[in-house]
């Protein structure tokens, strides 16, 4: 008799710790359904991906004649200003500014074997690729033709040269323009009448 209550107080007693071994712990299925839920992407605009910010922005090409409006004579003294201001000295022989035409002496833009060979290639066509060039310059012809008193077309062409060959053997050469020094010039000319730069402003990079 006595064995058998202390049988049946045991079983009492362990009863509870078994349960509890084969119960569910709360804190850990707690701690399961959370890591199981699916975390919601972040709308947060800062923290979004652009991939396209922070490339260098370009522009088409300046209409080449450019309508600019105002007197002639005072567009005329705009462009002396914009050459002189790039260090582009005007051929006073050649020019005609009464007439609306500006001609500028050569301007370097490039010197020695290196630079000059990349250079050449950006405001020239060059139809050889081993060409050899120690030196090249573009000369601008600027005319301001009045329209009606008030609105003006700038047109604007360069000539782009290229000295080839090596020790006494050299001579210079001209290349048909690539555009580029046409249209660098006209966007400094339409900056300085207007007040506005045609070219596209960049992103600046911020690392936070």
């Amino acid at each position: 008799m006595k064995n058998a209550i202390f049988i049946l107080l045991a079983f009492f007693v362990m009863a509870p710790a078994v349960y509890s071994q084969k119960g569910v712990d709360t804190q850990t299925q707690k701690i399961r359904d959370e890591s199981n839920k699916t975390t919601p992407r972040s709308s947060d605009p800062a923290r979004t991906i652009d991939w396209g910010k922070g490339k260098t922005r370009t522009r088409d090409r300046l209409a080449n004649p450019y309508l600019l409006n105002g007197r002639r004579d005072v567009l005329v003294n705009i462009v002396r200003e914009v050459l002189r201001e790039n260090q582009i000295l005007v051929d006073e022989e050649s020019s005609r500014p009464g007439s609306g035409i500006i001609v500028t002496q050569p301007f370097v833009f490039g010197k020695g074997p290196v630079l000059a060979s990349s250079e050449i290639k950006r405001y020239g066509i060059i139809q050889y690729a081993d060409e050899s060039w120690s030196r090249a310059q573009y000369s601008l012809i600027i005319e301001v033709q009045s329209i009606d008193g008030v609105r003006n077309n700038v047109s604007v062409n360069a000539k782009v040269e290229g000295r080839s060959g090596t020790g006494l053997f050299t001579e210079w050469t001209t290349v048909p323009s690539s555009g580029l020094a046409e249209d660098e010039f006209l966007a400094k000319l339409v900056e300085a009448v207007t007040g506005i730069s045609p070219d596209p402003v960049q992103d600046v990079f911020d690392p936070l």
